[in-house]
């Protein structure tokens, strides 16, 4: 959807920017809480797989306030990562700045779809995360991303926060029974 605002080249250099940023440490704690999930239900023991989820989720919580303090403070040098220091792409530095609010929300909010789904998966329902991430991700996220960055004219800034509602469908149907 990016390729098909005003300013293209740009709006896709800044949610380059945001996607790889967003995306910085959660791969490991998905992995990690759906192996353990799945080693504690397997050995039949569903309260050490409830507290697995719960630490894994407090770790997940903590290290997105720490990637969110540091964006804060440091955005422009999170910006200097990805691009040139030269004059020409000084804009591309102010437009990462401007949408860092809403980065730090969404980081937290995909830390938190990150325990989830591995939890999901851990409980061995694979299939019903797969059906809840697709439909949360393009029907739900998509389609009021859509919305709100073409009719309400917010472009890029309604993208990055096309994870929270992907999260937020998704914490509706992802775990709700697997660890009671």
């Amino acid at each position: 959807m990016g390729g098909l605002m005003p300013k293209s080249t740009r709006t896709t250099s800044v949610l380059a920017m945001c996607v790889n940023t967003q995306e910085i440490g959660y791969i490991w704690l998905e992995c990690c809480a759906s192996t353990r999930v799945s080693n504690e239900l397997g050995a039949g023991n569903p309260y050490q797989a409830k507290n697995v989820m719960l630490v894994t989720f407090k770790l997940s919580l903590i290290l997105s306030f720490i990637i969110v303090l540091a964006l804060t403070f440091g955005h422009n040098t999170c910006a200097g990562f990805f691009i040139d220091s030269s004059s020409n792409y000084a804009v591309l530095i102010e437009d990462f700045a401007s949408m860092t609010p809403l980065l730090a929300v969404s980081i937290v909010h995909d830390s938190l779809q990150g325990v989830f789904s591995g939890v999901a998966r851990g409980c061995g329902w694979q299939h019903f995360a797969v059906y809840v991430n697709l439909g949360a991700f393009y029907i739900t996220g998509m389609t009021i991303s859509g919305l709100l960055g073409f009719v309400l004219k917010r472009y890029a800034k309604v993208l990055t926060t096309q994870s929270m509602t992907y999260t937020l469908v998704g914490h509706l149907f992802s775990t709700r029974e697997c660890i009671n």
